[in-house]
């Protein structure tokens, strides 16, 4: 099997707050959009598809987690302290909840978290000169 991921799946409350959130909030573009389910392209080769929880559940099977904070985070790396502070307050705009303001962390880099409208934390960092810098996609 190739090591690498092609499609990321979350399962949602509200596919048309989700919508509003991703679509709306922060502009990004529907890769695709149909019935209970809609994909952002994310990566070059990976896509993020927001799936109506009912239809999820329906063909993957119950959830097990339970409660809490789902243990998974999504990442967005950036080139500087100044625009991990700019993207957190823009998720903010969008519907977003911050949940922990940007500050230096002990591996070397400065991010912060926010959660999406079923409070999936995303996390922005800027890597500084280590190695994450590689996942940083230069602005046009």
């Amino acid at each position: 099997m190739e090591q690498r991921i092609s499609l990321i799946t979350l399962a949602v409350r509200d596919l048309d707050a989700s919508r509003r959130f991703y679509v709306d909030g922060l502009g990004w573009e529907a890769f695709l959009d149909v019935d209970d389910v809609f994909m952002l392209r994310v990566g070059e080769h990976l896509l993020l598809s927001l799936w109506a929880h009912d239809s999820f559940t329906a063909e993957v099977g119950p959830s097990t987690l339970g409660t809490g904070i789902a243990p998974i985070t999504l990442a967005h790396n950036v080139s500087s302290d100044v625009e991990v502070d700019t993207i957190l307050d823009e998720m903010s705009r969008a519907g977003g909840q911050i949940v922990e303001l940007a500050t230096r962390r002990v591996w070397g880099g400065y991010s912060g978290y926010a959660t999406d409208p079923d409070g999936y934390r995303w996390e922005i960092a800027n890597a500084g000169a280590g190695r994450l810098t590689a996942l940083v996609v230069p602005s046009a």
